[in-house]
């Protein structure tokens, strides 16, 4: 009986602490992605591309038409780009966090 009152005490803690969490929380997600091209530009907007539509099709869409990113930040990108025989590799990483 001791442990059931244990249990359900722990139960009802964690249930408190997330019912406390703020209703505005950010969902952010760590991505990475590599990209090939000509030109180091045009590599940089191929990571760009892959990193938006690992996480939203129709932010990605937007971005395209040079409308940004509704709904969504999109951290500074960090790339690490090197020539290759012909054109470019670039590695890009950045945080996009799902504004609600």
């Amino acid at each position: 009986m001791r442990k059931m009152s244990n249990l359900s005490i722990a139960a009802v803690a964690v249930l408190s602490v997330i019912s406390a969490a703020p209703a505005n929380a950010k969902t952010c997600y760590k991505k990475a992605a590599v990209g090939n091209a000509l030109t180091e530009t045009l590599a940089k907007f191929q990571v760009d591309a892959a990193l938006l539509q690992s996480v939203s099709w129709g932010a990605y869409g937007t971005w395209v038409t040079g409308n940004g990113t509704p709904g969504w930040s999109f951290s500074p990108r960090a790339y690490k780009c090197e020539g290759q025989a012909i054109g470019w590799q670039c590695r890009g990483s950045a945080t996009l966090c799902k504004l609600s």
